[in-house]
């Protein structure tokens, strides 16, 4: 018998062996389906935010459209009676072009299709009489219209919006149009070109033919898309969202919405690879900070392993060395009591267990510090805002921003940026208490909530910051300043983001004011 206990498995290593595999199962697995779960969650959410984005901005460009047909519509009831006077209708055609930016010419064309008066007058084809079958088509149509993209005499790719002239008794006298340049700078193209996004992300839109008229690579415009999944489905389907590989090859998060007064399709998409990279960064890091818990788990496993053997191992000798002469009761009493050691087995797993979900707690904490300031980043921020929401003591908030900082980047590199955006952070945490809370929101710009602060303690200490920085930062020649926007939370149910704004507002008008200086937000 002793032979063959001899040449069975050690314990020891039987058990040792079973919880290195079942913990790294254990992990691999959380760590894998954390993986997923976030993965999937990243998709989601970039589907998501790219279909309300192209959502709102298809809203924004139906008001758009909506403005500029009133503005020809209301230009169109003024000529209908006057049609005839050439300086009316000059004056009329010179109003409606500077009235708004939404046109990059303005111009009417009288029922026979001659071009009665154009603003820019640069534009030299007044006179001209339009022949083509697009520039014909307001005359056909007798209605208000918007074309599809077409090429101008004067040689503009272009979209026409017009609208008919009526005399009073009813008879068709021509219309008056305005022209969107779409290879040019535009309102329309200026409303579609603001976004915030900083990931990749861009918008592009077409038309019911499938061309391009706005794209941030202006030399696409006027390109025809074809094969393109997201295209198809917002001309055929409408608002949605999917992830789709571009005619270009790459994998893209799309959200699309369409424009109801024009067909226009519009889509917002990101890059697949940069929603998340973010994401495999974090894995990586849980990855490599999780190697030192691994270690002290497998030695803490090793020591288990021998407590838990070296009462067993007794026991199997005890029944081994058993015969007739002796009391099995006499034997066992040699041996440590099992209870014991199953009580030691059942720590263990509670221990095991506990480094496994501090593992798991670890992979899902979020890092709200920026690494290169030492101030909350934005998700820090976020937080902040929903803490302060929740106290609802009221709070001053500073918007800040490094003057002239683009400038220095460019002229002494990014590392020397880098260091001057360190030594901004320190001097705003050495000037504020300890209840206020400092944060970077990108770039050079920086969030500074004043807990219980009111609009005179908040002046006070945004301009002890503004001269601390510009006295102490002595790296540039021509001197370092910050401007301050500053704004009031009382506590009340608005929320926070809006007083935000309000803080930014004064911000922009330090900045118009000649910078360095602080501006209180009323």
């Amino acid at each position: 018998m002793t032979s063959v206990i001899g040449h069975r498995i050690n314990l020891r290593l039987l058990v040792l062996s079973l919880c290195i595999l079942s913990v790294a199962i254990t992990l691999m697995n959380v760590f894998h389906s954390s993986y997923r779960a976030q993965h999937e969650l990243i998709i989601n959410k970039s589907l998501e935010a790219n279909r309300v984005y192209a959502d709102k901005m298809a809203a924004m460009t139906d008001v758009y459209v909506e403005q500029v047909m009133t503005q020809l519509k209301y230009s169109a009831r003024l000529l209908s009676s006057r049609v005839n006077d050439a300086n009316f209708v000059a004056q009329e055609t010179t109003r409606l072009k500077q009235q708004t930016d939404s046109f990059n010419s303005v111009y009417v064309v009288d029922h026979d299709g001659v071009i009665a008066s154009i603003m820019p007058t640069s534009v030299n084809i007044q006179g001209v009489k339009l022949t083509s079958e697009r520039s014909r088509q307001s005359i056909r149509a007798k209605a208000p219209l918007i074309s599809d993209p077409f090429v101008s005499p004067a040689g503009n790719y272009l979209i026409s919006m017009t609208y008919p002239i009526f005399s009073p008794q009813g008879r068709y006298l021509g219309y008056v149009g305005g022209s969107i340049y779409l290879e040019d700078s535009s309102l329309l193209s200026n409303l579609l070109s603001r976004h915030n996004y900083k990931d990749g992300s861009y918008l592009y839109v077409v038309d019911r033919n499938r061309s391009l008229i706005y794209h941030p690579e202006k030399n696409r415009i006027g390109e025809v898309v074809l094969g393109n999944d997201a295209v198809e489905a917002v001309l055929n389907v409408g608002d949605g969202s999917k992830g789709i590989v571009n005619t270009q090859g790459v994998a893209m998060l799309s959200g699309f919405a369409m424009v109801k007064s024009t067909g226009w399709g519009i889509i917002a998409q990101t890059p697949k690879d940069r929603a998340i990279m973010e994401l495999e960064t974090q894995m990586q890091y849980v990855m490599f900070e999780s190697i030192p818990v691994g270690i002290g788990t497998l030695i803490f496993i090793w020591i288990s392993a021998i407590c838990i053997s070296r009462p067993l191992w007794q026991l199997a000798n005890t029944v081994n060395k058993f015969d007739t002469t002796h009391s099995l009761s006499t034997e066992l009493s040699n041996v440590n009591p099992w209870y014991f050691e199953a009580s030691q087995l059942k720590v263990s797993c509670e221990n095991t267990f506990n480094l496994v979900s501090n593992q798991i707690e670890k992979l899902h904490s979020e890092n709200l510090t920026d690494p290169m300031t030492g101030l909350l980043n934005r998700r820090g921020l976020k937080r902040a805002i929903e803490n302060f929401q929740q106290s609802e003591k009221p709070i001053s908030v500073l918007a800040l921003d490094i003057d002239h900082f683009k400038a220095v980047n460019d002229k002494y590199g990014h590392q020397f940026g880098d260091q001057l955006l360190k030594q901004t952070a320190k001097l705003m945490k050495a000037q504020v208490r300890d209840a206020d809370v400092v944060c970077r929101s990108g770039g050079e710009e920086f969030i500074i909530f004043l807990d219980g602060s009111n609009m005179d303690v908040a002046y006070e200490i945004a301009e002890r910051i503004r001269l601390s920085i510009e006295s102490d930062i002595t790296s540039l020649e021509e001197g370092t300043t910050i401007s301050i926007g500053v704004a009031q939370w009382y506590g009340d149910a608005t929320p926070i983001s809006l007083t935000l704004e309000l803080a930014d507002n004064a911000l922009y008008a330090a900045k118009r004011n000649g910078r360095n200086r602080t501006e209180l937000f009323s």
